[in-house]
């Protein structure tokens, strides 16, 4: 059993297949060396770090260069500028001397609160546009079409949901003095910004105790005066613990060309009658790890519309049950502002609920994914914490080469808080992080200078329109981990997607049934068991013989146990209307939900 350490050539590839005419994909005839050229240096001695160019140097540009000798840069396009104020403005503009980036850096973030985004030019012509002061100068970002940016929420929201375009930046925030040219407070006291002298412990704990507040107004990884620490690999070693301070480097000390490669293979949401059928077909058995055993994936499972009697058989062939919550909620506000008792109740409560109604061990049970994606900060990694999981995978790591390992959130994450304006865990937490490295949507590596932006689920990258192109994906980013640092790669997927393209889960069975056949060092495994080889790695070698690789290796190796599978129509105090619930066990009284896990009906 997993438990948690945390300080306590492939040349042209031609495999049999029944119907070569269904699996075509442009690839097959090519010389794929020219993927693995891409990530080695010339003399094939190191691997090199790609440049991915940040979106925001693009964006920041391109604005700047929009906004430059308006009379909207200091102003607005807002309706009701009137001509006549404009002419006169225009005027006045012929006597100014040109604005620069440098004027424009000083002027705007002389007042601006570090990080908050602000609009250059108010108005709807601009309202996707927005800036952000940081240490190197502005930083920008622009919605994708159909979203404006939402300066109270500070994130993209569809445009008709957005109501301050015409604001430029939302009301300053006081801040708190955390630096001064003298002491203001006593040791182990921090100054609010007005002066107060409060417990250093107080300040960002996500209560304002500050009069003006300021106390939770600064708390970003830089910036929280109670941040968890970096890693510190001397005080760190396996196997009792184990950290990286980039977050790159191979458990144990390993070269690359030995390390297995592995591939984990997560679905999100219920498992039901609308996708059993899929990973019926897609995790039947044939499909064989190079040490005999059947490939494994990872469930993430929700309560609502879950079948638990089809996530006791999947967790009896050998795949891993994971939380992803009781409710799935879809507003995002509730996971961000969600309070650590709400934390605990909805993902504790899912794992309750599995092992309540799917009959699978509690100690089975390692891990959580947030809905959609959405972080609650501290308060949610404190609840994980205090419900006993080993590990996250909710957060997404931006696309970079060479990819992330999972990392212990004992110390600070090795990248920055990555997404839609995510709220991420600042302090130390006794919880791994199976973290999502982004995937690149490309087919192929491009040019060093292209601007690229990843895409955390598979299903979610627009660039995926067939089976040909999600076949070079997933060979492009195959061989971005395998000749780097073999970092596991995510394949993080919703069934509904496989299930509206029939097209897609035949590329991806093709694709894996190559990858499988053609290397002797790659396997498809579970969150937890990427864990325990981390926590004792082995060479490529030794990883056939790997116990905890070998668990049920194949579908045959553990009794069914479900006798009766039972259908049952329930009231419930809570939802509208019939709810169902599947499971082998007896029907409970009610429709089991957030704290009543056994369907009393409280």
């Amino acid at each position: 059993m997993v438990r948690i350490w945390i300080v306590l050539g492939f040349g042209g590839l031609t495999l049999a297949h029944d119907d070569p005419s269904k699996h075509e994909h442009k690839h097959l005839n090519m010389n794929l060396n020219n993927l693995k050229n891409a990530f080695k240096v010339r003399n094939g001695e190191k691997v090199s770090k790609l440049n991915i160019v940040e979106e925001n140097q693009v964006l920041m540009e391109e604005i700047l260069a929009s906004a430059q000798g308006r009379s909207e840069m200091f102003d607005s396009d807002i309706p009701g500028y009137t001509s006549k104020e404009k002419e006169a403005t225009d005027a006045n503009e012929r006597s100014k001397r040109q604005v620069d980036q440098e004027d424009i850096r000083n002027a705007l973030c002389q007042d601006k609160n570090a990080g908050e985004f602000f609009r250059l030019v108010a108005g709807p012509t601009h309202c996707r546009d927005v800036v952000s002061c940081t240490d190197a100068g502005l930083q920008a970002i622009r919605c994708p079409p159909g979203l404006a940016f939402d300066l109270g929420k500070q994130t993209c929201e569809w445009r008709r949901q957005v109501t301050d375009c015409n604001t430029k930046s939302r009301p300053k925030l006081a801040l708190p003095l955390l630096n001064t040219d003298e002491p203001i407070c006593e040791r182990g006291e921090l100054a609010c910004g007005d002066g107060q002298c409060l417990p250093r412990t107080l300040f960002c704990d996500d209560k304002p105790d500050c009069v003006d507040g300021s106390d939770e107004n600064l708390c970003d990884s830089r910036n929280d005066p109670n941040r968890a620490d970096e890693c510190d690999p001397d005080q760190c070693r396996l196997p009792e613990c184990y950290c990286s301070v980039t977050g790159r480097e191979i458990p144990g000390g390993l070269e690359p060309e030995s390390v297995p490669q592995m591939i984990v293979l997560t679905f999100d949401d219920a498992i039901n009658n609308n996708n059993f059928e899929i990973f019926q077909n897609l995790l039947d058995g044939r499909l064989k790890n190079p040490n005999g055993c059947d490939i494994k994936a990872t469930f993430f499972v929700s309560h609502r519309y879950n079948n638990y009697s089809m996530a006791q058989e999947m967790h009896r062939r050998g795949h891993e049950m994971a939380s992803h919550s009781i409710t799935h909620d879809n507003e995002e506000k509730y996971w961000d502002n969600g309070t650590r008792e709400n934390w605990e109740a909805e993902i504790g409560g899912a794992r309750d609920l599995l092992v309540r109604w799917g009959n699978i061990p509690a100690e089975d049970i390692y891990g959580s994914r947030a809905p959609l994606l959405r972080l609650g900060g501290n308060r949610q990694f404190s609840a994980l914490e205090r419900a006993g999981f080993v590990y996250d995978s909710s957060m997404v790591a931006p696309l970079s080469n060479p990819p992330f390992w999972p990392y212990p959130l004992a110390f600070a994450a090795p990248h920055r808080c990555h997404g839609n304006f995510q709220n991420c865990p600042t302090r130390s937490h006794t919880v791994m992080e199976m973290v999502m490295n982004e995937f690149d949507p490309r087919e192929e590596p491009g040019d060093n200078d292209e601007q690229v932006a990843g895409c955390a689920m598979l299903d979610s990258c627009s660039s995926i329109r067939s089976s040909d192109i999600l076949y070079n994906v997933l060979t492009h980013n195959f061989i971005r981990h395998y000749e780097q640092n073999r970092a596991p790669m995510g394949m993080f997927l919703h069934a509904a997607w496989l299930k509206k393209q029939p097209e897609m889960l035949d590329a991806l069975q093709f694709w894996l049934d190559e990858v499988l056949s053609t290397y002797n060092d790659v396997y498809l495994v579970t969150m937890s068991q990427v864990l325990a080889w981390m926590q004792s790695p082995v060479d490529s070698r030794d990883a056939a013989s790997f116990p905890a690789w070998k668990q049920k290796c194949t579908l045959l190796d553990t009794e069914d146990t479900c006798l009766v599978s039972n259908n049952c129509p329930l009231a419930s105090s809570v939802l509208a209307g019939t709810q169902r619930l599947q499971t082998c066990n007896s029907c409970p009284a009610y429709y089991p939900w957030i704290n009543d896990v056994e369907g009393a009906g409280y």
